[in-house]
C-alpha cells in the first residue's frame, strides 16, 4: 500500500528550504544531535541505529547499524567517517536532491555518526559535477558553525565536530567505497584490495566508515522518533530493511522524478501512481529496477507471481509489480533493489540498442585494475557493436555469456559485476532479439533509426 512519508523531504519546495532556519522550524533541525551529544554514550548510540534497520541506500544494502559496530578504538590513529555522494549509477538521481534541498539532514547525520562511531571529522565526498549540491552543503556547514552546532565544543559539549566538503575525481569507480578513499587522500581513484576493510585502515590508514549520503540523511529522523519506530514505519521490518526511503523513477514514464515512501512500495506503485505510467500509454516492456547495474526485469515477468519456493513468502501468489521493494525481496526474484531508482522500458525499446548504450558507460568508466574487467568490458562492448551493426555472428553472441561470465567474481571491486551483470541480463532475457540481429531479420538503419524487415521482435 502506497505510504507517502516527509522525514527526508520536508523542506523539499518550501522557500530557502536548505537553510537551518527552514531546517530548524520544519524538521526539529539539530536537536536530535544536541540530544545525543549531551545525553547517550558512544556504545548506546551504535546499538539505537542497529534498532533502526536501515539498509545501505547506496545499493549494496548492508545495514547501518552493523557497519558502524565495525568500528574499533585505535591507540594512536583518529577515526574518520566518510559520506559517498558520488552519485554516477545511470538512472540514478536521489541524492542530489538532498544535497540541493535538505543539506541540513546530512550534516546533523554526520554529528551523530561521528559522535557514535569515535570520529571527529566528516568527509561529504560529491561527484565532481554536482556544483550546486556542494555549495549547499558549504552554505549548510557555515551556517551549523555560526550557531555552534559545529566545532570546538557543539552545543557546549566537549566533542570537537567538522564537516568537510570533497569533490569527487569525476569517475564513476569513485563511488567505489576503497576508490573514494583513495581519491580523498589524493590518490588515483582505483579500488583497493580487502581486507583490509576500511573500519580497520580506511581514510589516511586510519580505521574509518563509509556511508551513502541518503543513508546518513536518515539518522536524524530515526533518533528523533526513536530508531524501533522509525524501523516500523516499513511495510517489511520483519525482513530487516527498515523506515522511510527515496524512490526514484526514470526513462519512459510521465512523471519522472524522487519520492519518499516508507520502504515496502511497489513497483507497479513507483511507476504508475507516482510515476503516472508508461509514456504515450504504451504497454510496458522492461525494467531496470535499480539503476543500471542491477538486472533487467521482462514485463512478462512482471506479471507472474514468484515462485512457491521464493524466499517471499509473504507474497506469494502476487504478480512481481506488486512485490515491495527491499533489498532481500528483490534478491528473491533474480535482480537487486540496487539504489532503489528504476528505468523504465516502454514496447519499442530495442534490447539491444539499450545493451550497447550500456556496454559503451561501462566501457568507459572501467579503471583499467583488473584485466577482466579492463579487457571484458571493450570485449563486450565491439561485439554488442558488431550485432548491432549486422555484422555479429552466433559464435560471438554465444562468446557475449562467455566474456561476462569471466568477469564475474575475478575483479577487486564489485564494478566487473556491475558490468557483467547487466549484460547477462539482457543476453538471458532477450536472446531472440540478439539473435534476430545476427539472422539479419533486425537492423539499425543508417539515420540511427531501428527497422525491421520480416517480424517485429521488439516485443518479444
Amino acid at each position: 500500500m502506497l505510504k507517502r512519508t516527509d522525514y527526508l523531504t520536508k523542506t523539499y519546495g518550501k522557500p530557502e528550504g536548505w537553510t537551518l532556519g527552514v531546517y530548524e522550524r520544519e524538521c526539529h533541525g539539530y536537536q536530535t544531535a544536541r540530544r545525543v551529544l549531551s545525553t547517550m554514550k558512544k556504545d548506546d548510540v551504535v546499538n539505537e541505529a542497529k534498532k533502526a534497520n536501515i539498509r545501505g541506500r547506496g545499493g549494496a544494502g548492508f545495514p547501518m547499524g552493523v557497519k558502524w559496530s565495525f568500528m574499533r578504538p585505535h591507540p594512536t590513529k583518529p577515526a574518520y567517517l566518510v559520506i559517498n555522494a558520488d552519485e554516477g549509477e545511470p538512472g540514478t538521481h536521489k541524492d542530489r536532491t538532498i544535497m540541493e534541498l535538505n543539506p541540513h539532514s546530512v550534516i546533523e547525520g554526520c554529528m551523530i555518526g561521528c559522535y557514535g562511531i569515535g570520529a571527529h571529522v566528516a568527509y561529504i565526498y560529491v561527484r565532481d559535477e554536482l556544483h550546486l549540491s556542494k555549495a549547499r552543503l558549504w552554505a549548510a556547514i557555515a551556517e551549523a558553525k555560526a550557531k555552534g552546532y559545529l566545532g570546538a565544543r557543539p552545543f557546549g559539549v566537549d566533542y570537537p565536530l567538522d564537516v568537510v566538503v570533497h569533490t569527487g575525481g569525476g569517475a564513476y569507480i569513485c563511488g567505489e567505497e576503497t576508490s573514494l578513499l583513495n581519491s580523498l587522500e589524493g590518490r588515483r581513484g582505483e579500488p583497493r584490495l580487502k581486507p583490509p576493510f576500511p573500519a580497520q585502515a580506511g581514510a589516511f590508514g586510519c580505521p574509518t566508515t563509509v556511508n551513502n549520503l541518503e543513508t546518513i540523511a536518515a539518522v536524524p529522523s530515526a533518533f528523533h522518533m526513536g530508531c524501533e519506530a522509525f524501523s516500523k514505519l516499513s511495510a517489511i521490518h520483519h525482513l530487516n530493511d527498515g523506515g522511510v526511503r527515496l524512490f526514484g523513477v526514470n526513462g519512459h514514464v510521465k512523471n519522472p522524478g524522487v519520492w519518499e515512501c516508507a520502504v515496502g512500495l511497489t513497483l507497479r506503485e513507483l511507476i504508475y501512481d507516482l510515476g503516472g505510467g508508461v509514456l504515450g500509454d504504451k504497454p510496458l516492456f522492461a525494467i531496470i529496477p535499480g539503476g543500471s547495474s542491477t538486472p533487467v526485469l521482462r514485463a512478462d515477468e512482471l506479471v507472474h507471481a514468484p515462485d512457491e519456493k521464493s524466499p517471499l513468502h509473504p507474497w506469494h501468489g502476487q504478480s512481481v509489480l506488486d512485490v515491495p521493494l527491499g533489498v532481500d525481496t528483490f534478491r528473491g526474484i533474480g535482480t537487486m533493489l540496487g539504489t532503489c531508482c528504476a528505468t523504465v522500458l516502454a514496447e519499442g525499446t530495442c534490447p539491444v540498442a539499450a545493451m550497447h548504450n550500456l556496454m559503451q558507460f561501462y566501457r568507459h568508466e572501467s579503471c583499467g585494475q583488473c584485466t577482466p574487467c579492463r579487457e571484458g568490458s571493450g570485449w563486450l562492448l565491439r561485439i554488442t557493436e558488431k550485432i548491432l551493426d549486422g555484422r555479429g555472428t552466433m559464435e560471438e553472441l554465444d562468446q557475449l555469456h562467455d566474456i561476462a561470465n569471466n568477469i564475474m567474481g575475478n575483479t577487486i571491486c564489485a564494478f566487473g559485476e556491475g558490468t557483467a551483470m547487466p549484460a547477462l541480463g539482457f543476453l538471458k532475457k532477450f536472446r531472440r532479439e540478439f539473435e534476430a540481429y545476427v539472422r539479419g531479420e533486425k537492423k539499425k538503419s543508417t539515420d540511427g533509426r531501428l527497422t525491421v524487415d520480416h517480424h517485429d521482435f521488439v516485443g518479444g
